[in-house]
C-alpha cells in the first residue's frame, strides 16, 4: 500500500472554536454525508477553578475532496459529565457511526485522579439530528475496567460486521514511575470486544492482539479498522511509555497490522509510514489515525506534534 501525504487540512488557531476551546484538534474522526464530511475532534479549553484542561467535542465540515473547511460547529456537541462521572473533565475521542436511523457516539470519557493523572472509560451517545449534537445512553460506561483489565479502557472504534459490533479498543497495563520522584506514566494495549446491541459488550479480558515492537513498556494506541483489497486493515499509533512528550525518538508514530479472521493480527509497520517533515507541523510525531473510504478513495486522517494541538492532515492511499 502507498500512502501519498495531502498536507495539513485543518489548523484549529485560524477558527473560532465552541466552550471557549483553543488549540488543539486531536484524534479526527470522520462521518460521511452525500455532500461534505464532517471531521469530529477533540479540542481543549481551560477550567477556570483550576487552570487545568477540559477536552470538548468539536467538528469541521469539509467539502467531498477534504479540501475546503465549509463550517465549523459553533455549539456544543455533547456536553461534559456530571459531578463524579467518568467523562467529568472531557471526552477524547468519540468514534461516530451510522446504525439504524440514528448516529452513534462512542465516547472515550476522562477524569482526574490523585495518585495518577487520569482514569479513562468508554461511554454511548445517540444522535437524532444528523450528528449535530449527542445525548449520552446514561451517566456511566458502557465499557471499563474490570478484574483482569483494572486501568484506562477507552479509545474505541465501532465497526458493524455481519450484524455484530465490533470494539477495538485500548486497556491499561499499568503506572510506573520510570524515574526517581517522576509522575507515574501508563501502559496500554490494544483489545477486542463483541456486542450484538452496541451496549453489552463481552471482552476478550487481557488479550493483547497487537504484538510489541518496542518491547514490554510500549504503548498503542487509538485503533481504526478498514477493508482494504480482501483484509481487514488496523492502524493505530504506538510509542514509549517513557519521555515520549519531548524525545522525538520516543514520541508516536503511526503502525499498521492486518487479518482475515478478525481474531488473529499480522503486525507490519512498513505501512503507512508517513514520516514526518522536518520542521512543519508533523516532524516530531504522527498520532491518533483514522481510517475511512469516501467517493471511492481510501483516507487516513492523523495528527502531528504536540498531540495534535496544531491541527490534523491527511493522507490518501494511491490504488
Amino acid at each position: 500500500m502507498n500512502w501519498r501525504k495531502l498536507g495539513r487540512v485543518f489548523d484549529p488557531s485560524e477558527y473560532t472554536l465552541p466552550n471557549g476551546c483553543k488549540e488543539y484538534a486531536q484524534s479526527p474522526q470522520a462521518l460521511v454525508f452525500d455532500d461534505f464530511v464532517r471531521i469530529y475532534f477533540s479540542t481543549r479549553a481551560l477550567d477556570p477553578a483550576n487552570n487545568k484542561f477540559l477536552s470538548h467535542i468539536a467538528f469541521a465540515d469539509f467539502s467531498k475532496d477534504l479540501r475546503n473547511v465549509i463550517r465549523v460547529s459553533d455549539h456544543t456537541v455533547i456536553p461534559l459529565g456530571g459531578l463524579g462521572c467518568f467523562d467529568e473533565h472531557g471526552i477524547f475521542p468519540m468514534n461516530v457511526l451510522r446504525h439504524n436511523d440514528m448516529v452513534l457516539g462512542y465516547t472515550c470519557g476522562w477524569s482526574r485522579r490523585v495518585s495518577v493523572s487520569v482514569d479513562t472509560s468508554i461511554g454511548l451517545a445517540l444522535s437524532h439530528d444528523g450528528g449535530l449534537t449527542f445525548e449520552r445512553c446514561g451517566d456511566g460506561p458502557v465499557l471499563t475496567s474490570s478484574l483482569k483489565e483494572p486501568y484506562l479502557v477507552g479509545d474505541g472504534f465501532v465497526k458493524v460486521i455481519n450484524d455484530v459490533f465490533h470494539m477495538w479498543y485500548i486497556f491499561g497495563t499499568d503506572w510506573k514511575s520510570y524515574a526517581p520522584g517522576a509522575a507515574p506514566d501508563r501502559t496500554y494495549k490494544i483489545g477486542h470486544a463483541v456486542s450484538e446491541d452496541g451496549v453489552n459488550w463481552r471482552k476478550d479480558e487481557a488479550r493483547r492482539i497487537i504484538a510489541d515492537r518496542l518491547g514490554e513498556s510500549e504503548s498503542q494506541a487509538l485503533p481504526t479498522v478498514c477493508g482494504i483489497g480482501g483484509s481487514h486493515h488496523m492502524f493505530f499509533c504506538y510509542r514509549q511509555s517513557f519521555d515520549f512528550r519531548a524525545n522525538p525518538d520516543n514520541a508516536y508514530r503511526i503502525g499498521h497490522a492486518w487479518s482475515t479472521d478478525l481474531e488473529n493480527w499480522t503486525r507490519d509497520d512498513s505501512t503507512p509510514l508517513l514520516e514526518g517533515t522536518p520542521g512543519d507541523w508533523d516532524s516530531d510525531m504522527q498520532c491518533y489515525p483514522h481510517v475511512f473510504e469516501s467517493e471511492g478513495n481510501i483516507y487516513l486522517l492523523y495528527n502531528g506534534n504536540n498531540f495534535g494541538r496544531h491541527g490534523f492532515g491527511l493522507a490518501v492511499l494511491e490504488r
